[in-house]
């Protein structure tokens, strides 16, 4: 009977991209893409303005600066593969137990999944710092970046249990379809980051210079406070989401958070041993100014990639809980009306920011023209990708919140690192200009978005978690 009720109530005509879900009183609430996407776009914006603010100040110290920087988050990134892992299975468990209208199955994988972030997150506290020099060292930088990209990572490192609280937290409450939540405590966390950035980065008011570090220990700081509000609050029960203290500890639901989740981890390290390579390609062979060209580059495109964000979070939810409350259907159209909206707006912020990515280009980086001509010429060729790139954000969340991870990690193996990294491999033996090397990533994407959409056009992710798999009551 409750089944049929679901699938009577997904029938009825509801705005682009929403979900009937039960509400407290029995009655029945909308929840629309764009009030998941939304949300996670302000918080991201909020996140891209802080790195903006960070970068520019950072770019007063010069181009190594800089290059540290990208070399100290790209190496961050890669050790957090495993909250990718964990995050990946918690959106897709929380939003099928919600869309199923199980609510204690949704608190339980929530706990569970931050108990096992936050051992893995602890696990690789101590490597990234005792590792950090000899990694920062592969990059083929002049010491003194190294050095400063070195002491980067070791900073960030030490915050990563205050990174995964907030990742996999967030997630999880998205995942239930509360992304306002995450939004506010996000703007509280970025809000004390900045003044923090100009107080360790310049060393004000009696604090030392710290320079590159500074900006490590600001963002440390900040994320570690916003996790401390975001748990206190959960346990007093101030979220839709509820703390549980008991039967959270399940194999089978550790197992099925690793079923799910082991292969957006593989693809995260892959994507960032890709990464790598690429941006040793650039160093060895282009220099600090072409590494940190890509870095300011990327940073002028920020933006697009917030609204991906947004739209692969609200993709993911929304195809989760569709599929748990029997609605296929439904499904398939909240992924499809995903990539279209993020198509759109990210095209859109693409073209404006390749039209002033001169003038950005010169706030950030001052008087290096060189740097400058490389960073415009790359904002350009990323602008060209912004609609492959929303297909990949979209597609691949709407894929990942079904629980088929695995395609995804095929796209990018086969993208990342059968398409870009080899052509870059092939214009650097070549010799050729490192705007071909920049260029190599039109082709990437070109070849991920069209693996992610037919996967998702022929329907095979409907399966990806089989009903059974999601127990009714623990």
């Amino acid at each position: 009977m409750v089944a049929e009720q679901k699938r009577s109530g997904a029938n009825r005509e509801l705005p682009a991209g929403a979900l009937a879900l039960p509400g407290a009183a029995g009655k029945e609430r909308q929840v629309s893409l764009f009030e998941l996407a939304f949300p996670s776009i302000l918080a991201n914006l909020l996140f891209s303005a802080v790195a903006i603010v960070q970068t520019k100040f950072v770019g007063m110290l010069g181009p190594e600066a800089l290059a540290a920087i990208g070399v100290g988050q790209r190496v961050f990134f890669a050790l957090q593969a495993v909250l990718m892992a964990v995050s990946a299975g918690t959106t897709a468990l929380v939003a099928r137990a919600w869309g199923a209208d199980d609510r204690d199955e949704a608190s339980r994988v929530t706990m569970a999944s931050l108990v096992a972030g936050g051992i893995f997150a602890l696990a690789v506290t101590l490597p990234g710092i005792l590792a950090a020099a000899p990694v920062a060292s592969i990059f083929g930088l002049d010491a003194h970046t190294t050095e400063l990209a070195a002491t980067n990572i070791r900073w960030m490192s030490a915050f990563n249990l205050a990174f995964a609280v907030n990742f996999i937290l967030g997630a999880a409450l998205r995942a239930a379809g509360d992304a306002w939540s995450p939004l506010w405590i996000g703007a509280g966390v970025n809000v004390l980051n900045v003044p923090l950035l100009y107080v360790f980065v310049f060393g004000r008011y009696g604090f030392p210079d710290m320079g590159v570090a500074g900006a490590a220990l600001a963002g440390g700081l900040s994320f570690s406070l916003g996790g401390v509000v975001m748990v206190v609050i959960w346990l007093r029960q101030g979220f839709r989401l509820k703390y549980v203290a008991s039967k959270w500890c399940r194999v089978d639901r550790f197992r099925r958070l690793l079923h799910i989740g082991y292969p957006a981890g593989a693809e995260m390290v892959i994507f960032q041993a890709g990464y790598f390579v690429f941006l040793m390609l650039v160093g060895h062979n282009y220099g600090t100014v072409a590494f940190a060209a890509y870095n300011v580059g990327t940073t002028l495109m920020m933006v697009c990639f917030v609204v991906g964000f947004g739209f692969s979070i609200a993709g993911a939810t929304l195809v989760g809980q569709h599929l748990g409350a029997g609605d296929p259907a439904g499904a398939i159209r909240s992924g499809w009306r995903a990539a279209i909206y993020a198509t759109a707006l990210m095209s859109s912020l693409g073209f404006i920011a390749a039209a002033f990515a001169p003038q950005l280009a010169a706030f950030f980086l001052g008087n290096e023209p060189e740097t400058v001509r490389l960073t415009v010429q790359l904002a350009y060729i990323m602008a060209a990708t912004t609609p492959l790139l929303a297909i990949e954000f979209a597609i691949g969340g709407a894929l990942r919140g079904a629980g088929d991870t695995r395609f995804p990690l095929l796209a990018t193996m086969i993208g990342l690192i059968g398409v870009r990294c080899t052509l870059a491999l092939a214009f650097t033996w070549l010799g050729w200009s490192v705007l071909w090397v920049f260029g190599a990533t039109i082709v990437e994407y070109l070849v991920k978005g069209g693996m992610l959409a037919a996967r998702f056009a022929n329907g095979r992710w409907k399966t990806a978690i089989v009903p059974g798999q999601v127990p009714a009551h623990a």
